[in-house]
C-alpha cells in the first residue's frame, strides 16, 4: 500500500492567487490542478476538500469599475477598497476612500462558491450619500454616492442573503469621503422687483349746469 502524497503548499499557495484575480473557490482549486498536470492523489484530494470548506466561508469581495447596466451610472474619480476584515461574529467591513463628485464607488461581491445573493437589502443606510444593491452577471454590486460636495465620513450595513435557508452576511462599508475640486454651482440670485410709484388719484370732475333765465 503506498502512503499518501504529502500535501503541497505550492497548492494552496495557486489557489489564493486566483482567488484574488476573481475566481471562484472551485474555478481556482480545477485550474490549479489542471495546470498542475495529472490527476490527484488521495492527499492531494484530502488538501483540495480543506481549502474548499475553508473557501466556503469566505465570500469574494473586490472593488469592481461598475458595469453600468441601465445606462445613467458614472464612477467617481476616486474610489479605493481595502481588503475585508473579518471580526469574530462573522460580520465583514472594508474601507472605503471615494470623491463627492456626483459619482459613485462600486464593490462586487459573490458567494464563497461563486455566484451572486439570491436577496439583499441595506440597514442602516448611509447618512451622506445613497446606496444602491443590484445583481448583475452572476455577482452582486454595491454602489455608494456620497452626497456632492459632502466631506467626511459616512458608513452603512449591506445585508446578504444566500437563500436556500443559509444564514444571511453582513458586510459594512466604512467611507471616507473627500470634495477635493468639487465645485457646487451657486443658484442666481433672487432680485427683488423695483417698486413702481403709486398713481395719483384723481378728484372726481363735477359738471354743474345754469339754467339762464
Amino acid at each position: 500500500m503506498q502512503p499518501f502524497a504529502p500535501c503541497r503548499p505550492a497548492l494552496h499557495a495557486n489557489v489564493c492567487l486566483l482567488r484574488k484575480r476573481g475566481l471562484s473557490c472551485h474555478d481556482a482549486l480545477e485550474l490549479t490542478v489542471r495546470l498542475r498536470g495529472s490527476a490527484i492523489t488521495l492527499g492531494s484530494a484530502l488538501a483540495v476538500s480543506l481549502l474548499l470548506s475553508g473557501c466556503a466561508q469566505q465570500p469574494i469581495v473586490q472593488r469592481s469599475v461598475a458595469p453600468n447596466p441601465f445606462g445613467y451610472q458614472r464612477a467617481s474619480a476616486v474610489c479605493h477598497v481595502s481588503s475585508v476584515k473579518k471580526a469574530a461574529d462573522g460580520t465583514m467591513s472594508v474601507d472605503m476612500t471615494v470623491r463627492s463628485d456626483d459619482g459613485l464607488c462600486s464593490i462586487a461581491i459573490q458567494q464563497p462558491l461563486g455566484g451572486n445573493y439570491a436577496s439583499f437589502g441595506v440597514n442602516p443606510p448611509p447618512s451622506h450619500g445613497k446606496a444602491f444593491l443590484y445583481n448583475y452577471d452572476g455577482k452582486t454590486y454595491v454602489d455608494y454616492t456620497p452626497a456632492t460636495a459632502y466631506a467626511g465620513t459616512d458608513s452603512f450595513t449591506a445585508e446578504l442573503i444566500p437563500g436556500n435557508g443559509q444564514k444571511r452576511e453582513h458586510l459594512t462599508i466604512h467611507a471616507t469621503v473627500d470634495a477635493t475640486g468639487v465645485v457646487v454651482a451657486k443658484p442666481p440670485a433672487v432680485v427683488a422687483p423695483t417698486p413702481t410709484k403709486a398713481t395719483a388719484k384723481k378728484a372726481p370732475v363735477r359738471h354743474t349746469t345754469r339754467r339762464k333765465k
